[in-house]
């Protein structure tokens, strides 16, 4: 046997460069941006808080200013869980 192609070549152009160049794109953006995370990364390791607890006591702190605990307003949930048992109360009723 011969060396030589046994199929012609296909009858568009080459998609390897293009497909290359998005990849070596993708992995500079990529790169680029682990080097800002890890710059970042770096830059916190002054953390202001000495322990877990510190910082767990401040997140709490904020959250309850921002009115994130706060209770909710409506009644609704306790509005469907009555009128739930009711139905589940009336089925029993009936089906007895």
């Amino acid at each position: 046997m011969s060396s030589a192609a046994v199929t012609a070549h296909l009858p568009f152009r080459s998609y390897h460069p293009p497909m290359n160049m998005l990849r070596d794109q993708n992995v500079r953006t990529t790169l680029s941006s682990l080097e800002a995370a890890a710059a970042t990364a770096r830059a916190g390791f002054g953390c202001m808080f000495a322990t877990s607890d510190e910082y767990e006591t401040a997140v709490i702190s904020e959250r309850r200013a921002q009115g994130r605990y706060d209770r909710p307003r409506s009644r609704w949930t306790t509005l469907m869980f009555v009128a739930c048992t009711l139905a589940v109360a009336g089925a029993v009723l009936l089906l007895n």
